[in-house]
């Protein structure tokens, strides 16, 4: 069957045990829940109707939300309704598969392909490909397989790397963030490079745009003479906030600049006691600012407001912190990871660091520095208008109609 570019999609997004309206920076939603709610946005814009699924977390909210023009998003019991962790949503998955094709078939719905957003999903996505016959694509977003290589990165259970590998045989389309991913999903799970699609993250460049510096600085309650960095991420060993801790006291003037830290899962979860732990050890308790979740509306104060944005990951299937910075007319310096080295234009708009981190990492800020205060924010925000969302949902859009047109 051929498809017309003209045709008005029903698409399945699924997206197990992470909601897009989750607070970002807590431990199951990040970038993975932007890239997939704006896309699911512009998609919608378009006149193509989404439907989210995802696990309710709360028995007061309401199964059905409608977020966009044309997208909902599902909210279905599976298990306790509560936060859980990824492996005990792996046991509910049977159940959040019925209560989603009950669901379905209550509301008599159908849908023309489903895409699935990480593995968990993917297991649920597989499932309803089988009854629902239609095709089904996947994002994993990160690899199990990778992590498990990666020094220094939380380890990953023999079930994930095995579904992943499955899902990559099965799927009709795989669709990575970037070149590095898929060669990465060639490497690991044998897929064929003919069956693997390349689709970057976005920015929304009407939000995140540059802010006059010490009018941003006044709004968040900064000082207008400071010299601040940014760190805007989860707490995981794979985002590398350890490693900018570590850096801080191999800065020249380490008490002249203050770092500020967005993300984490509040005071009480252990992984803010181990990075307050290593301030302590390390002395620099008196400049770093936890920050706590901040709404992704508000961040583009806070980009404004620093000198440059720090990006130490050891793992990145994307890195969408540093467009939003750069849109926000902020440096970033970054480790070698996710489209690093596509989004930064190296000594222009920021840094790539290549050495062993913290060293590094304290290198590049130094370098960098004086940049934040002669670079034209308009030009680093121009410098990723290709990353622009309506871009973006062309991009996967075509990948959507590739696989109808197959059929």
């Amino acid at each position: 069957m051929i498809y017309s570019k003209n045709k008005d999609l029903r698409i399945a997004m699924l997206s197990v045990h992470s909601s897009p309206i989750g607070p970002l920076g807590t431990r199951d939603t990040g970038g993975m829940s932007v890239c997939m709610r704006e896309v699911a946005r512009e998609l919608g814009r378009g006149g193509h109707k989404v439907d989210i699924y995802t696990r309710r977390r709360d028995p007061a909210l309401q199964e059905r939300i409608r977020l966009y023009e044309n997208v909902r998003l599902i909210q279905l019991s599976a298990g306790h309704e509560t936060g859980m962790d990824k492996l005990e949503v792996y046991d509910h998955l049977d159940d959040f598969f019925r209560a989603m094709e009950k669901f379905v078939r209550r509301h008599t719905l159908c849908y023309d392909l489903i895409h699935s957003h990480y593995w968990l999903s993917g297991r649920v996505g597989g499932w309803a490909q089988e009854q629902w016959k239609v095709p089904h694509l996947i994002t994993f977003h990160t690899l199990g397989a990778v992590k498990n290589a990666t020094e220094g990165v939380e380890s990953e259970p023999e079930v994930r790397v095995n579904t992943e590998r499955e899902l990559a045989q099965r799927c009709e389309r795989i669709l990575t963030n970037t070149e590095r991913e898929k060669e990465q999903v060639i490497r690991y799970y044998s897929s064929p490079p003919e069956a693997i699609g390349v689709v970057p993250c976005g920015v929304d460049q009407d939000l995140f745009s540059p802010m006059d510096a010490r009018l941003a600085r006044r709004q968040v309650g900064l000082d207008p003479n400071g010299t601040y960095l940014l760190y805007v991420g989860r707490f995981a060993p794979s985002k590398g906030l350890d490693r900018l801790l570590k850096a801080m006291p191999l800065l020249k003037h380490p008490k002249g600049i203050r770092l500020l830290v967005i993300g984490g899962d509040g005071n009480g979860a252990s992984s803010f006691r181990d990075m307050t732990g290593i301030c302590r050890k390390l002395g620099i308790e008196e400049v770093i600012s936890f920050l706590g979740c901040i709404e992704h509306e508000s961040l583009p104060a806070y980009y404004s407001a620093a000198d440059l944005l720090v990006v130490p990951s050891r793992y990145e299937s994307f890195g969408i912190v540093a467009l939003e910075a750069l849109a926000c007319g902020t440096p970033v310096v970054a480790t070698r990871v996710g489209a690093m080295e596509k989004i930064i234009r190296e000594g222009e708009t920021g840094h790539v660091v290549t050495d062993d981190p913290p060293a590094s990492l304290a290198q590049g800020i130094e370098n960098l520095l004086p940049l934040s205060a002669s670079v034209s924010p308009r030009s680093l925000h121009m410098s990723v208008a290709r990353f622009d969302w309506p871009i973006v949902a062309e991009e996967m859009l075509k990948e959507y109609f590739g696989v109808l047109d197959e059929l």
